[in-house]
């Protein structure tokens, strides 16, 4: 199977500033997807400029044609399944079925806190997530939705005509714990995963791939008991976190060197961030450039 390359493009721009080039030019160098984070603010970003995901997904699904957009990754931190539906629903129309939903958990970061609650143990994350994903698979597949959950609420949540893409668009499900790799087994069409968190800082790019190995087992696992084919699944690895993160964008054979490791793991797409000076996404634009457009055919 041959390989998808991606990038990750960050709303920190404003879109007369460069945000509206960015994504055009995404489409121009053939990048599969262009996704974007859906935070109200990331870490070393917090003081400066962040936009919204959905109205900066709107607006490059209306300046591009075949780029297919998608967030990476909503989580309920301060996301609600009703609103949240109705909303890509919209998205997935103006792009003419163009919509991938990343959704994981979400963290501790400053999204967990800027509506004025305390941050969520992992448990409570992963309580959320497991009620959010079932609800909104239904109410972006159903024309009216009533339920009472622990966390959510429908009451005749009305989305009509629902998706263009059909039963609904697809989710993308960031998981490397079990409950939420059964989430990605039950209701994905999509798995990522960013690495280990844990080998950021010491690990080796070794150790690496011996981890992702493991999450690809618990991943196997788990569409087992689902019934599912894990070759039916699509497998997503997020760069730019993992021990060798600034190595596969120093050159082109660096890149296609990191790739090839992966997808002989059995990843079917890399995403990688668009260069961001002054920041942990610091890279040569013409490199990035090079990537884009030359990697994929050494990848076959």
């Amino acid at each position: 199977m041959s390989l998808r390359l991606s990038t990750v493009i960050l709303p920190y721009r404003r879109w007369s500033e460069g945000g509206r080039s960015a994504w055009l030019r995404a489409e121009q160098l053939g990048f599969h997807t262009a996704y974007t984070y859906d935070h109200l603010s990331w870490r070393s970003f917090r003081d400066g400029p962040w936009f919204g995901a959905v109205p900066t997904l709107t607006a490059a699904a209306g300046v591009t044609e075949r780029l297919h957009l998608g967030t990476l990754v909503t989580s309920p931190n301060f996301r609600h399944p009703v609103t949240l539906a109705k909303e890509l629903i919209s998205l997935d129309d103006i792009s003419g079925g163009r919509i991938t939903l990343g959704i994981g958990a979400g963290g501790t970061g400053f999204d967990a806190t800027a509506l004025g609650q305390e941050p969520w143990s992992p448990r409570e994350r992963a309580d959320r997530l497991a009620e959010f994903v079932p609800l909104l698979d239904r109410l972006l597949s159903e024309d009216a939705v009533s339920y009472e959950g622990r966390f959510y609420s429908a009451h005749e949540a009305r989305n009509i005509p629902g998706c263009i893409q059909r039963p609904r668009l697809p989710f993308a499900v960031a998981a490397t714990g079990p409950r939420g790799l059964k989430l990605a087994a039950r209701y994905g069409q999509a798995w990522v995963t960013t690495g280990d968190p844990k080998l950021y800082e010491s690990g080796t790019p070794e150790q690496s791939v011996e981890a992702l190995r493991g999450q690809f087992a618990k991943l196997s696992e788990a569409c087992a008991d689902a019934g599912r084919d894990l070759a039916g699944l699509e497998k997503v690895l997020l760069t730019g976190f993992t021990p060798d993160r600034a190595r596969p964008l120093q050159s082109l054979d660096a890149f296609v060197d990191f790739a090839g490791r992966h997808q002989e793991l059995g990843f079917t797409e890399i995403v990688i961030h668009w260069p961001i000076q002054d920041s942990d996404f610091a890279a040569d634009e013409k490199v990035f450039e090079q990537i884009a457009m030359e990697a994929a055919a050494q990848l076959g």
